[in-house]
């Protein structure tokens, strides 16, 4: 049997109380650590060409520098979110910036490529785990009106972040070397971490696995978990649509620096700024999708994902027809801009649809699950797939064949959508009787108070 139970006798009621400039605060924290995280995942593709000449690696290697990361979030994101559901997740927020920041320091003292992967591996472990609890994090203190504009503001973060971290790893290493970007970067992550500590936690409904006759062990445990966390098809669909977009945005966001430093002859600082270019017009992308997103699904909450489906399908198609068509640099460079605005339209909106459609006592987990899904079947995918394709043919067709994943990205938004409407009551009932067996708990009316409207955020 699974059962839900208040975290403490102070904590009776599901929803948070927290003043509306606690709630600001903490979603700039969560923010710019998001911010952080992925300046130190992106700064390695600007370094492609000084460690290509220094070590001679091919391109699939490259790739798996990047690749590794996603990789090691997968693997590492269900037990953390289950950690942080359990423990806490501004807690589990610190740990896992700090380890991230710690890596990327220690990525300046590589000596081969071995060195520099496994660096680069730990910075994955580091990582695992952040963008769900911060999305659950969000949930919480925000009312449920403004989810899919915030998370798609959070996730639009990963995209400043990329920007940042490529053109600061093409500027200092110019002047300075590769192995100082990796410093330069990774010591004010450690500085954000312990900033983290001031931000509130929520007070979260605990899912109990109380043993039953038919136990079966752990796989049992696991099953009846699954069952619990979603009761219908709608997160395995957005998790299946969602890896095939992020294999259009990794593959974009790993190889637009070296495309332009070899196919149109930029140095590599200029090829890193035009790249940053692609990838900022992607963070306005998100929050602008999210914002629409959240405008057109007032009234019915699937037309959200309806709009997911429209948006990848017209990405791929801008994509495809960037690196077919005979066309000026200049052309090409605003088919790829405007592509860039709509392929990370994806990231805020499905988390959003996630947390609708996920058990309330279970939304870092079911966020996680879908970390582990656009972590290990996208965003590993991506750069790996395009520097094997790139090392057989070239890279121009790399990006031009990779986009097509965005077709499939489309028809499985467009499924998820048919099922959304039925899966979210489904979770709107868990979470009434949640409500249910927690408010009897409560002895007087002092909890009942609202504070600043952001009570109730988990509704």
């Amino acid at each position: 049997m699974i059962t839900t139970h208040a975290q403490d006798e102070s904590a009776v009621r599901l929803e948070n109380s927290v003043s509306r400039p606690r709630a600001w605060f903490a979603f700039a924290m969560i923010f710019l650590l998001m911010m952080s995280d992925y300046i130190d995942r992106q700064i390695i593709v600007s370094l492609f060409p000084h460690l290509k000449e220094e070590w001679g690696l091919s391109d699939k290697q490259l790739g798996g520098l990047v690749s590794v990361i996603s990789i090691v979030v997968a693997l590492g994101s269900i037990p953390v979110a289950m950690l942080a559901d359990r423990f806490g997740r501004v807690k589990s927020i610190f740990v896992m910036a700090s380890i991230w920041s710690c890596a990327t320091i220690a990525c300046m003292f590589a000596r081969n490529y071995g060195q520099l992967f496994a660096a680069r591996a730990v910075v994955g472990v580091g990582e695992t785990g952040y963008g769900s609890v911060g999305s659950a994090l969000i949930s919480a203190l925000f009312p449920k009106r403004l989810h899919a504009t915030l998370l798609g503001a959070f996730f639009a973060a990963s995209s400043v972040g990329a920007v940042l971290g490529v053109v600061l790893g093409g500027v200092i290493a110019e002047h300075w070397g590769w192995r100082a970007a990796f410093g330069a970067v990774g010591f004010p992550g450690l500085i954000m971490a312990l900033a983290f500590l001031l931000v509130p936690d929520y007070k979260n409904v605990i899912v109990k696995m109380t043993p039953s006759i038919k136990s079966g062990g752990g796989k049992e445990k696991i099953a009846r978990l699954l069952r619990t966390l979603s009761r219908g098809p709608t997160m395995w669909i957005l998790c299946v649509a969602g890896s095939f977009q992020m294999i259009v945005v990794s593959a974009m966001w790993s190889w637009m620096p070296s495309f332009f430093n070899r196919y149109h002859g930029m140095p590599v600082v200029t090829a890193a700024k035009y790249a940053a270019v692609l990838v900022l017009i992607g963070a306005f992308g998100a929050l602008f999708w999210g914002a629409v997103a959240d405008r057109v699904s007032r009234r019915r909450g699937s037309r959200k994902l309806a709009l997911l489906s429209i948006t990848t399908l017209v990405t791929a198609a801008l994509f495809i027809a960037a690196f077919t068509l005979p066309l000026t640099q200049m052309a090409q460079f605003v088919l790829i801009l405007a592509g860039g605005s709509m392929m990370t339209c994806t990231v805020g909106v499905s988390v959003s649809a996630i947390l609708d459609v996920t058990h309330p006592g279970l939304r870092s987990t079911g966020a996680a699950v879908h970390a582990f899904a656009i972590n290990l079947f996208g965003l590993a995918i991506g750069p790996f797939l395009g520097g094997v394709i790139s090392d057989h043919w070239s890279l121009q067709t790399a990006l031009t064949v990779i986009p097509a994943a965005g077709f499939f990205a489309s028809f499985f938004y467009w499924k998820a959508s048919r099922h959304y409407e039925a899966d979210a009551a489904l979770a709107a009932q868990m979470l009434e009787q949640a409500d249910a067996e927690i408010e009897p708990a409560a002895i007087d009316g002092s909890s009942q108070g609202k504070v600043s409207g952001f009570t109730k955020a988990h509704a």
